[in-house]
Order: structure tokens, then C-alpha cells, then sequence
């Protein structure tokens, strides 16, 4: 087998790590910079912190993003990258203020709007101003990767641009950041943790090093999410879960994500679930037909289920879902009354090409009894 491993983020992990935020600016150098933040942060008074920290090297916030940020949010982010003569980019908060973040810190230096480079297969400048990541959830693990997910409502579009110039220059991960995340964000952005790891690890582009970090991950979110979500001042609790964000963000990224995510970008775009949800949605039924694979990788993926302490892959999906319905999650699509159309829309807008990393083919049948179930 031949693999190789790259994570050219530099981490740094701890409470108050946050306010380091100057001395790592001045080990890289710069001098100017623009915070780009959740919207939620800008009004609770967390930005101003952030900016006032910074001793002078934030000089503008950006912070008008939605929780899927769309392709004109991008260009309103470059613009004020422009005209402010910012050379880096602090992002904080969770994945929609760093998807922002990655496209814009590109295309500011261009003239075009990321509409261009957004899942059509234009190649984007080698050119980018750095970004210093300050993720506020423990879930998307968007501080470690190299991925920036756009929606473009008009065109009917969500998906992702990948391109090494995301990858953030310093993620400084600070669990004390998460403590007041709402119950609700809390589980949606746990499972698409859950979702991360096993994903990277049953993806057909799976290697040894990211096998060994969606182990741990998954650990981690099964024995610490129920009681981050019960209790979001379980220090423990919330500092485990951010642990377990930013590895199995390691762990997914140079494998890809696989069936879930390919489903997640039309239940967002279409009906608005939230990102981690949607994939959580769908996570125990394709962990109950990769159980079913055949030969040696589905002896892995048992095995893989085994090593966390399950009788096999089905008996994990069981816990799945029982995680699921402790935590509140969506378990169903029943309140949107999908017609025989609708359903059908599902099963052609989920073959997005993330589908493809699946260790078992999804076919459309699979894919429509799949839906059919959740009615």
C-alpha cells in the first residue's frame, strides 16, 4: 500500500491559547490584519474582545455570513480585504467564518467573484494572504483542512472548493472558546465530528496515519458528546470534544469525506438542515450497508468497529443511532412531507462526487430507500 501524510497546519491546543493571538502574529510577521468572524460573536461582545487583544493588528471586521456562506459573502469578505490593505485573516468561529475566510483570502486578489472558481473546475490563483484560525465549536475541524464549502442559492449549488492555500497558517484551538455553544450547535457539530472520522476512515482513500487518528476521534465523541451536550460547562467534556474536532479533521482530510457529506449538501441546500445534522442523518444508515462490504475492507470497517468496542459495524450504527436521539438529532425528514418528486430530486442531487469515496457503490435504489424511510 502506498500513502503519504501532509498537515501543514501548525496547532497549538489549550485554554487561553486565544490570547496568544499577538506573539503568533509577530512570529509570522505581520502587522495588519481583519477579523472574520460568526455573525453571533460580532453581537455578544467576543469579536470586540478579539480585536482589542490583538493590541492594534486587527484593523476591520467582516462578520456578514450566513451558517452556509454563500458565494456573494465571499466577495463582500475580499472586497474589505481590498480596501483595508489586510495581510492576514483571523477567522473565528466555526466553519461558515472559515469557509468565508479561505475563499476570500484568495481571491482578493482577483477582480472576479469566487462564482468562478466555485465547483466549476477553474483553477484559483496561487496567491493568499495567511489565515490565523480561532475555531469557537468542536466540529467542522475547518482550522486543519484545506476545504472551503459555498452555497450559491441562485444556482441551486452547495459544495466544496479544495486548494492547499486553505489550509490555515496557525490554528490556535482553545476549548474554553466552545463553552457557551448552545445545546443544539453542540450536537450538530459533535456528529459531524463522528461523521469526519468515519467517513475518513472508510473512504476508499483511507491510510494508516489518518486509520489511527478516526480511532481516536471517534472515541473521544462517543464517550464525551452526551455530556457536552448535557452539560456545556463539563470542562472536560468541552475540551475532549475539541480534541476530538481537530483530529478527526486531520483524519478526513487527505481521504475525503464519502457518503454522508455527498447527502448532506442537497438536504442543506434544498431544506436548510444544518450541516452537521444532515450528515448525522444519514451516518447509522450507510454505516449499516458499508457493514455489508465485502472481503477485506469490510473486515476492516468490522474491525474498525470492534477496536471502539462494538460486536461489528451494525452494532455501532445501533449506537449511532441511540447518540443521535440522546442529543436531540434530526432522526427523520418527516415535517417536510416529500413528495415521489422531491424524493427523486434527493437521489439525483446526492450523487455529488464525494459519493464516489464510498467503500460500497451507492446506487440510486439504495439511495431511494434510503429517503423513502425517512418519510
Amino acid at each position: 500500500m502506498n500513502w503519504f501524510y501532509t498537515e501543514p497546519v501548525n496547532i497549538r491546543f489549550g485554554e487561553g491559547v486565544r490570547k496568544t493571538l499577538p506573539d503568533v502574529a509577530a512570529e509570522l510577521g505581520l502587522k495588519k490584519g481583519i477579523l472574520v468572524s460568526d455573525p453571533f460573536f460580532a453581537q455578544n461582545g467576543l469579536a470586540d474582545q478579539i480585536v482589542k487583544d490583538s493590541k492594534g493588528l486587527l484593523i476591520a471586521v467582516y462578520s456578514q455570513i450566513s451558517p452556509n456562506p454563500e458565494v456573494g459573502e465571499v466577495d463582500a469578505c475580499a472586497d474589505v480585504i481590498r480596501k483595508t490593505g489586510a495581510e492576514f485573516i483571523v477567522a473565528l468561529g466555526g466553519g461558515s467564518s472559515m469557509d468565508c475566510a479561505k475563499s476570500a483570502s484568495v481571491v482578493c486578489f482577483t477582480n472576479d467573484s469566487i462564482e468562478k472558481y466555485h465547483m466549476t473546475g477553474v483553477p484559483l490563483p496561487d496567491k493568499h494572504i495567511p489565515i490565523i484560525a480561532l475555531p469557537t465549536t468542536a466540529g467542522t475541524g475547518s482550522e486543519v483542512t484545506c476545504v472551503s464549502v459555498l452555497s450559491n442559492h441562485a444556482k441551486g449549488k452547495k459544495g466544496p472548493i479544495n486548494n492547499d492555500l486553505f489550509y490555515p497558517a496557525i490554528a490556535l484551538i482553545d476549548p474554553e472558546l466552545t463553552y457557551s455553544l448552545p445545546k443544539k450547535q453542540t450536537a450538530s457539530c459533535g456528529i459531524d465530528v463522528l461523521c469526519h472520522a468515519v467517513e475518513g476512515f472508510w473512504s476508499k482513500g483511507h491510510q494508516p496515519i489518518c486509520d489511527a487518528l478516526a480511532l481516536h476521534a471517534s472515541r473521544l465523541v462517543f464517550q464525551y458528546l452526551r455530556r457536552a451536550y448535557e452539560n456545556g460547562e463539563d470542562r472536560e467534556a468541552r475540551e475532549k470534544m475539541a480534541e476530538a474536532s481537530v483530529i478527526a479533521g486531520m483524519a478526513f482530510t487527505l481521504p475525503k469525506t464519502t457518503s454522508s457529506h455527498a447527502c448532506s449538501f442537497p438536504l442543506t441546500n434544498l431544506y436548510r438542515i444544518p450541516h452537521g445534522e444532515a450528515c448525522g442523518l444519514t451516518l447509522d444508515y450507510f454505516a449499516r450497508v458499508n457493514a455489508k462490504a465485502e472481503g477485506e475492507t469490510g473486515e476492516r470497517i468490522n474491525t474498525f468497529a470492534r477496536e471502539l468496542g462494538y460486536k461489528d459495524m451494525l452494532d455501532m450504527a445501533d449506537a449511532i443511532t441511540e447518540l443521535k436521539k440522546d442529543i436531540g438529532l434530526r432522526m427523520d425528514l418527516k415535517d417536510f412531507s416529500l413528495t415521489d418528486e422531491e424524493v427523486e430530486t434527493l437521489v439525483q442531487t446526492s450523487h455529488h462526487p464525494n459519493m464516489l469515496n464510498n467503500p460500497v457503490e451507492i446506487t440510486d435504489e439504495i439511495l431511494r430507500d434510503m429517503y423513502n424511510s425517512f418519510r
